[in-house]
């Protein structure tokens, strides 16, 4: 369901003069096309001090002092997101009588991996007023770069290895798959609708129910066997070889293994039973055969 529709007031014609634009003409130039200024109608002229005021504080004293820079507030850090970006922003908290924020927009989420913190805060990836352009969430920088600053070894697999998603190609960005505002007891994963693994956002082709799972009850899914943020072996395995990667649940060493079949009959010394997906072809399910033979 469609979220409806903001309402916006007619600003009086009194109130539009801004004075925050004699001296900050750029910025309240570039605020206009921001996120933040959706209640200004085109035809209204200048924006009104309350849109500046609404993060700054009331910026009068800052005015007749001539620009003193201590008598404006300058968002800044987990208390700067605290103060501005938590008023609207909080998941927790009811909506202001006076701004019409969609809930869907309310994003904070107190004990989430990125919670508002001294270390990470809202601040440290978003900016009201020097946003990427053209960024969609008014990210400080594309997101690839953004991500790389706190999980560097993720990103790095993403550029250099040879077999990996290709980020900022066709859409897909690191929250195609993650949700950096996921709450507590979540590993940020943007699952499906049935509570799948995102993966099958993209590979749909992969999805069951089949008549005979592989690794059926296996806790991680597809992160059994691929390496999702890239790897140097083909389909992104984690191992060099299929039968490398077969044999870590399909052990002949023990009948309590995890594999309903181990392949102890199989001389995996011969190259003709070194690659396993040559008999076993529907190895993500089969709605034929219990052994994945097709």
């Amino acid at each position: 369901m469609a979220a409806p529709a903001r309402k916006r007031e007619k600003i009086p014609p009194e109130k539009l003069h801004n004075t925050c634009e004699d001296c900050h003409g750029d910025r309240v130039e570039r605020f206009r096309t921001n996120t933040h200024g959706f209640g200004r109608h085109p035809e209204d002229g200048p924006l009104p001090d309350s849109f500046c005021e609404a993060c700054h504080g009331d910026g009068r004293a800052h005015n007749e002092s001539g620009g003193e820079a201590s008598l404006i507030y300058v968002p800044y850090g987990r208390e700067g997101a605290d103060r501005a970006c938590l008023k609207c922003h909080d998941q927790n908290s009811r909506e202001p009588e006076s701004i019409h924020v969609p809930l869907r927009v309310r994003v904070n989420q107190p004990a989430g991996v990125h919670a508002n913190s001294e270390m990470v805060n809202c601040l440290t990836c978003h900016s009201i007023q020097h946003e990427e352009p053209r960024s969609p969430y008014l990210l400080r920088w594309q997101q690839e770069k953004l991500c790389a600053i706190c999980h560097p070894a993720e990103v790095a697999s993403f550029r250099n290895q040879p077999y990996s998603h290709r980020l900022g190609r066709g859409g897909m960005e690191c929250s195609s798959c993650h949700d950096p505002h996921a709450g507590a007891g979540t590993d940020n994963l943007r699952m499906t609708a049935a509570g799948e693994l995102p993966c099958l956002n993209c590979h749909a082709e992969q999805r069951g129910p089949h008549a005979f799972e592989h690794g059926d009850g296996a806790e991680n899914g597809c992160l059994n066997c691929h390496d999702i943020h890239g790897s140097s072996n083909p389909k992104m395995l984690k191992r060099a070889s299929v039968a490398q990667l077969c044999i870590e649940c399909h052990s002949p060493l023990s009948a309590a293994s995890f594999g309903s079949q181990p392949p102890s009959f199989h001389n995996l010394a011969s190259p003709r039973f070194q690659n396993c997906t040559t008999c076993h072809v529907k190895i993500h399910g089969s709605d034929r055969d219990p052994h994945l033979l097709e």
